[in-house]
């Protein structure tokens, strides 16, 4: 596999995703070498003329006013910060941390040394991947998730290699490497970043664009299966309205729905069905714009330098930025929450349509049997996930507890709404499975319907995972579900 080259022009999810998922290697290009190697030049000249630097003739944090000439500082800076607790970033978000941070390198804005940018690329060609605990970051740089990181390119720590867990010196040592000595602005340059935020978003941006297109095709076999009538998702619909996302999703719907006998207005039960069916696709189209905006947003950060301080060669300066903020990519992420939310209570409703006979004009249940469940426990299932959901969309609170004598006393927390998103995703996931199966179920009691070519992938694909309910027995929906 040819490698991929990180550059000061960017570098976007689909590269990020080739390197963590499919093993591409990773290398630093001839411009992000001269941009690296270049801003590392003009922090040794700025220090060597006696400009103050923060985080390098300075301390950190509230001792900024401390003046500092100890050669041992830098590689002190990781130890100090490296103060993680909860759950150990999985190896497919430790790849998507360190991707993060080696895009904001190849920027050469933060004045890290050659030699320890390519000491953190190493620990990615190698498979090393550092013990990360998740838990610790305000999201004004995710400081403790990376400072685990850096403790690795210093040999300290744990590391998962090569399917082992081993000291981190243990590792280095196996794979013909060496740890790093950090110095001049090393340790900051590792640690000030907003990587893990960063990483873990741009996973859970590529499962969310996963999940919109099963929910589009769960959405077209609950159609089928509730017999909805066509007419809100025809084009002139969203002409009347042109919000984002409506004639987008509504299109991508009737294209799943091709050849089906719903085309028919005919087939329709209702002149107007309920409102989480004929509301459907404007509710989809809305996620699907949040989930744009958050993918924008998170592509600005994959190509920026957010480093504090930033070297800037073309002017010969050391500029104090804020570029660590992360209220932004809280914000996007909040917002992404929020729509799936959205989607979620709709899917529930289109589950307790299809369930009730005053509704659906099927069994109670989906059952034939007298005195079956069928598939009624299913529902509780999938109002305890909702009840999980609607907690989860709500936002985190802008207010957080200042550290660092006050200097620190506001945070974006970026890192804890995309761990907090990334839950409610996966119980997204689930609550679609369900509303899958059940419509499967209403499909086949209704007998004889000529599904759409896009209703029929996915009602295969329940039927190879979850075959008909007969009898009562648990179903799960847990696990490899759709395929590959």
């Amino acid at each position: 596999m040819s490698s991929i080259e990180l550059g000061p022009d960017g570098f976007g999810l689909e590269r990020l995703l080739a390197v963590v998922d499919d093993a591409a290697p990773l290398r630093f290009g001839r411009a992000a070498q001269e941009a690296i190697a270049g801003g590392h030049r003009l922090l040794l000249d700025l220090v060597a003329a006696g400009a103050p630097i923060y985080g390098v003739t300075t301390g950190l944090g509230a001792a900024v006013e401390q003046e500092l000439d100890d050669p041992a500082f830098q590689q002190r800076i990781a130890a100090g910060r490296a103060v993680g607790i909860g759950r150990l970033a999985s190896r497919r978000e430790v790849r998507a941390i360190l991707c993060a941070r080696l895009a904001g390198l190849a920027q050469g804005r933060s004045g890290i040394s050659p030699g320890s940018a390519e000491a953190l690329l190493a620990l990615l060609d190698h498979g090393i991947h550092p013990e990360v605990p998740l838990l610790g970051s305000l999201g004004q740089s995710d400081l403790a998730p990376l400072a685990h990181v850096t403790l690795a390119v210093q040999g300290q720590g744990w590391v998962e290699y090569r399917g082992e867990r081993l000291a981190a010196a243990e590792a280095l040592r196996r794979a013909g490497l060496q740890p790093r000595v950090l110095r001049n602005k090393d340790g900051l340059a590792l640690v000030s970043a907003n990587s893990a935020s960063i990483g873990l978003g741009a996973l859970l941006i590529a499962e969310v664009e996963r999940l919109l297109e099963r929910q589009l095709a769960v959405l077209a076999l609950s159609c089928e299966g509730y017999r909805a009538g066509l007419a809100p998702f025809q084009p002139w619909a969203a002409r009347l309205r042109p919000v984002p996302g409506q004639a987008e999703a509504s299109a991508d719907l009737l294209v799943l729905l091709a050849g089906s006998d719903l085309l028919d207005p005919q087939q329709a039960r209702r002149l107007q069905d309920p409102l989480s069916f004929r509301c459907a696709t404007v509710v989809l189209g809305a996620a699907r714009q949040a989930w744009r905006q958050a993918r924008e947003v998170l592509e600005i950060e994959l190509g920026s330098g957010a480093d504090n301080p930033a070297l800037i060669a073309e002017s010969r300066q050391v500029l104090v930025t804020a570029n660590f903020d992360s209220t932004h990519l809280a914000l996007a992420f909040e917002g992404l929450g929020l729509a799936l939310s959205r989607l979620a209570v709709a899917s529930a409703e289109r589950m307790a349509k299809l369930l009730s006979p005053a509704s659906s004009e099927l069994p109670r249940g989906l059952t034939m049997r007298p005195g079956r469940v069928g598939l009624l426990a299913l529902q509780r299932t999938a109002a305890a996930l909702v009840a999980e959901i609607v907690h989860l969309a709500n936002p985190l609170p802008a207010l957080s507890v200042p550290v660092a004598d006050r200097i620190e006393d506001y945070a974006g927390q970026a890192l804890a709404v995309v761990e907090k998103t990334a839950t409610l995703v996966q119980r997204l996931e689930w609550l679609v499975r369900i509303e899958a199966v059940i419509a499967a179920q209403a499909v086949d009691l209704r007998g004889g319907l000529r599904l759409g070519q896009g209703a029929v992938g996915v009602y295969r694909q329940v039927r190879r995972r979850v075959g008909f309910v007969d009898e009562d027995r648990g179903i799960d929906v847990s696990g490899d579900f759709w395929e590959q």
